[in-house]
Order: C-alpha cells, then structure tokens, then sequence
C-alpha cells in the first residue's frame, strides 16, 4: 500500500530536515520526503497530519520488560503495547536477575513473544555472566548468533576486576556493543539514596557519588588499554560528566547515557519519603542535574532512555528502603524530551536526536533517522494536546510513576513502523 503523511512539522536530526511537509511511503520504507510526490506515486491512503510534528522513531537504550518469569509485574503484550503508545519503535530489553537472559533458548523465547505482539522493535541485551551473578562469563557468540545486539551484567557486581576485562575483551570479539553500568558496589553498601544532607535528615543510608565514578574510572582505564567500545548506562552525578568528558576529548571509545528522569527530579523529590522516586542510581542534587542537561547539550551524554521498570502495586508500598526501584516510564519520554526544549536546555532538533538517531548510532542500527529508502518507522506527535498525567490512565501495566499530576504538551497521536500504523490513539480514545 501506498500512504502519504501531509502538512507535517517534520524533524530529523539525521538529516537536519525540519520544515512542515509530506512524507511519501511505499509499502515498508519512505518514498519520498517533500512537498509533491514523485510522479509515478498515487497514494491509497492519505492522513492528513497539519497541526502535528513528524519524528523517527523513538529508540529506548532500556527497557525492562519482565517477561518470562515476572508477569505480576508486566508482560511484552502490555509493554510493546505501551512503548508504541509513546512513539517508541525500538527498544532493548535488558537482562536483570530474574530474567537473566544468558542462553540461547531465552533469547529464542523473548523474540519469538515480540514478533507475535506485531509491535515495537524488540533488541535484546544479554548477560555478560551467567545469572548475572559476575563469575563465569556466557556464550557470547552464542547469544549474538541467537540475535542479541549487546550484553550487559545489569546492575550486578563482576566478582573482581579480572572477569569484567576479560568479559570487555571477550564481547569485542564478537563484536557485541557493551553496556556496563559504572557502579563501585563495596560503595554502595546498603545505600538507598543520594549521600548529602537530605539523606542525613530523612535517616536513610546514601550511595556516595564515588560509588559511580571510581566505577568510571576503572572501565576508561580498561578501555584504554584494551581498545575496546563500552556504553556507559544511567549516568546520574557531574563529577561522571566530567569524567566521561574527559574521555571523549582523549579520543577513547566511550558513550554514554541518562534517564529523562534524572534530568527532571532531584534528592528533595524524595524528601517526603516518596517510594516512587525511589530509582537507582539515585537522584542527586539540583547541581547534577544542570551538569546532566548540559552534558546531554554539548553531546558528552549521547542518549536520553526511559530506563522503564514497570513494578506491581505492592512493590512501592514498603517503607521507602524496602521498596523496590524503578519507574514505569515509556510513557513520559517523549514529553519530557520536548519539555528539555521548552524550558531552554537545548533546540528541540538536538533533544529529539538524544532518543533517535544517538542512540541509532551507539548501536549500530538503521533506524532512528528519515531517509529514502529506510524503513518507515516514525510517530506523530500532537504537540496542542495539552494532558496531566494519572498513573490510572498509563498504557503500560506498571503505574509507578513520580510525575503523577504533572501537565504535559503533546503526545504521539499515531506510530508507524515499517509503514504500518501499530498505534491510533483515535481508535483508542
């Protein structure tokens, strides 16, 4: 089938595109982008998108999406459902103790689950160590063969520096991009928040922000002498801004990513023992979050991600120490990220990039940009369509989210992947 999307807002950071105009589809991929079609295209469809910004895809560099094993929390039926919702069109579905992700046959199971739902672009992220638990290391080549693009040991200790260098050495030989958190668990202890007076006040253990960069400065120097890429997930301090600035400027192949949530939230979000900004890492001081942003503007920090966690009810009904981390996020993503322009942090051209095509480019995937002759994958967002958010009215299974109550502008009105509208939210509403 042949589409036409006209009188568009389109913007591609690719390309540097932005100008209100028609994008042509033939069948799967983009035809034509410009006023007038080519010739020969006669459209069987047109939609009618004025008023409306047109983007890539959103590509999320984390995601949990707890199935199998932690269907009481969420599931790929509810999540896909979810990610489409909120203009995602890719995401990377990380491994985590429960869901460890470390064999063949899991990783079989994940994206055989993801193409039957026919919705969002499911990667899979798999384990550096079996069950996670930092000691023996997986079958690399094995899980890259069964179609992981990347693995990562999550939020889990490596049992001593000598497994974590030969895990960087081992993924690079098969060419698997390396997503490592930087965390100095000995650090952590049973930390809980940000180390600082709010922590001090509210009597609750704090994570020092040496837990993350002493982790930093371990993996550069790894990376230096091992010459080897290593994606650098959740940063959350400026001092691990700096740090990573440092890096890039020294030439040395490392990027680096933030959850949209540590660029709006801080340690007094928690002040009243709120468990639903309970996230780790945690949320630091206001002077983080500035050097967060600006890391994001000057392209120090590539990607933005939602770092999705969708949690039952229960899982933040505990005292705040005993609740469980995490925010159901898919769904604020794209209005924060438009909220980044709004409030000055940076051109709206630069923050959509931070969730398109940086994130495309960490990767090594296709997408994430508009070009003839790629897979049409975009969303279209109705920036007049002002909302305040309620965790009740989420796609998504989980509803744990901070920004309950907060006013957005814009949402996705349609997502598009490989020419196909997989979400409508007129059909939906």
């Amino acid at each position: 089938m042949k589409q036409e999307i006209i009188n568009a807002h389109i913007i591609d950071p690719d390309s540097g595109f932005n100008d209100i105009s028609n994008l042509y589809i033939d069948e799967k991929t983009i035809a034509h982008i410009g006023k007038t079609p080519p010739e020969s295209f006669h459209a069987d469809h047109t939609i009618d998108a004025a008023g409306q910004w047109l983007f890539p895809g959103l590509i999320d560099l984390s995601a949990y999406l707890r199935e199998p094993g932690q269907e009481f929390k969420a599931s790929i039926e509810s999540e896909a459902l979810a990610a489409v919702s909120a203009g995602i069109t890719q995401l990377y579905y990380m491994p985590e103790p429960e869901t460890s992700i470390d064999n063949m046959p899991m990783v079989n199971l994940i994206m055989k689950r993801a193409r039957a739902e026919k919705k969002v672009r499911v990667n899979v992220i798999g384990a550096i160590t079996q069950g996670l638990k930092g000691k023996q290391l997986t079958n690399m080549g094995g899980l890259k063969y069964a179609g992981c693009t990347g693995v990562s040991n999550q939020r889990q200790p490596f049992s001593n520096t000598r497994t974590l260098r030969m895990a960087m050495d081992y993924a690079a030989t098969y060419n698997l991009p390396l997503f490592l958190h930087p965390i100095d668990h000995a650090l952590v202890g049973n930390g809980c928040v940000h180390e600082g007076p709010v922590a001090t006040r509210m009597g609750l253990p704090g994570i020092p922000v040496a837990a993350e960069t002493t982790a930093i400065a371990q993996i550069i120097a790894l990376i230096e002498e091992l010459d080897v890429p290593v994606h650098l997930c959740r940063l959350s301090a400026a001092s691990s801004v700096t740090l990573v600035r440092t890096a890039k400027q020294r030439g040395l192949p490392v990027t680096a990513d933030v959850a949209a949530h540590q660029l709006f939230l801080t340690e007094m979000d928690i002040s009243d023992f709120n468990p639903l900004c309970h996230v780790q890492p945690p949320l630091r001081n206001q002077r983080d979050l500035e050097a967060l942003r600006q890391g994001v503007a000057d392209g120090t920090i590539d990607a933005i991600c939602s770092d999705h966690q969708p949690h039952e009810i229960d899982a933040k009904l505990a005292p705040f120490q005993q609740t469980e981390p995490g925010i159901s996020a898919f769904e604020t993503l794209l209005p924060l990220i438009v909220r980044l322009s709004e409030e000055g942090s940076m051109p709206l051209d630069q923050a959509i990039a931070s969730v398109t095509i940086r994130p495309a480019e960490i990767t090594g995937s296709q997408q994430g940009r508009l070009q003839v002759g790629r897979k049409a994958d975009f969303t279209l967002f109705d920036n007049q369509d002002f909302w305040q958010l309620r965790a009740s009215d989420l796609v998504s299974q989980g509803k744990n989210t901070p920004f309950e109550g907060w006013s957005f502008s814009g949402k996705s009105s349609k997502t598009f992947i490989q020419g196909k509208c997989v979400f409508d939210r007129t059909s939906t509403s």
